[in-house]
């Protein structure tokens, strides 16, 4: 319980203001169907997520030992700080409007996901949590969480809520779990 819980946190957390965030936006602005967005939504991070909770919990079974739990905790540290910094939506990464509502959002959010912090973040639960369904299920829970007032309410909702407040949240949540990560290999807790 405690991997879907803290995905479902950090990943809610870290989506909001995120490109994938303004992906969704920008979709449920060009297309007008936000079920059919928010199913796009589900297929790619479901998809793109049980990949990367598999990456890291592989990466754990197979670099057992403390140096890796203190990289694991090392990358959420850095991802405390990479949460700190907005992100945009480049021109490339702007969805193509010619495969439909459903397909589009599918592609163009599965895409614009790969390496993105949540992506990564969900790595690094992964490999901490070693449970691939549990997080994946929650990251994936935290994503339609971040999303669904960002499709079925877009622009209005991301002006009213403080974005640098936030990511400072989420910023606060890395580093907790990066410092909490540290001190229990080491014995400290």
């Amino acid at each position: 319980m405690e991997a879907l819980l803290t995905s479902t946190l950090v990943v809610a957390l870290a989506e909001i203001g995120d490109k994938t965030q303004l992906l969704a936006i920008l979709l449920a602005v060009q297309f007008r169907k936000p079920l059919v967005i928010m199913a796009g939504i589900l297929a790619a991070t479901l998809a793109n997520h049980f990949l990367a909770a598999l990456v890291g919990a592989q990466a754990a079974a197979f670099l057992e030992g403390d140096w890796f739990r203190y990289l694991v905790a090392a990358s959420f540290l850095l991802m405390a700080l990479w949460t700190l910094i907005p992100d945009t939506l480049d021109e490339e990464e702007r969805p193509r409007l010619r495969d439909g509502a459903f397909l589009t959002t599918l592609i163009t959010f599965f895409l614009v996901e790969m390496g993105d912090k949540t992506q990564v973040a969900t790595i690094a639960l992964g490999a901490q949590f070693e449970q691939v369904a549990l997080v994946t299920l929650g990251t994936t829970l935290g994503m339609m969480l971040a999303n669904a007032p960002a499709v079925w309410f877009g622009e209005a909702v991301i002006r009213r809520v403080p974005l640098r407040l936030v990511r400072r949240l989420a910023a606060l949540l890395f580093l907790v779990l990066g410092v909490w990560l540290v001190a229990e290999t080491a014995g400290w807790i």
